[in-house]
């Protein structure tokens, strides 16, 4: 039996983190996470400071991120593509659901 600890971190979505703090806290080093920040996947709330400041957001992409290297060995590139088609799928269905209120419902399925 494998018993796998994780740490929690409780996310308030104005908190903002710099960038050896992303990677404290989500598990991937630096030069990965400036990969994905290149790949435009994670994106600072300020682009033109002279510090990259991240939101909660980019912390809960980053973590799923480390997640996704580990289970599938992803490098930087599969990482950026992965992450962007799971946000676009996201974003889909939440739009489906939105249109589902709209439609009156005339029998299920």
């Amino acid at each position: 039996m494998k018993i796998e600890i994780t740490d929690a971190v409780w996310l308030d979505e104005r908190q903002q983190f710099s960038l050896a703090e992303l990677a404290d806290l989500s598990g991937l080093p630096e030069p990965e996470l400036r990969q994905l920040i290149d790949y435009e996947t994670l994106l600072p709330t300020d682009p033109g400071a002279d510090e990259a400041r991240f939101g909660a957001h980019c912390l809960v992409i980053a973590r799923m991120a480390c997640r996704l290297r580990n289970d599938f060995d992803l490098d930087s590139g599969g990482l950026a593509l992965t992450l962007t088609l799971l946000e676009r799928i996201r974003a889909l269905e939440a739009q489906l659901r939105a249109l589902r209120v709209l439609i009156p419902q005339q029998g299920k399925y």
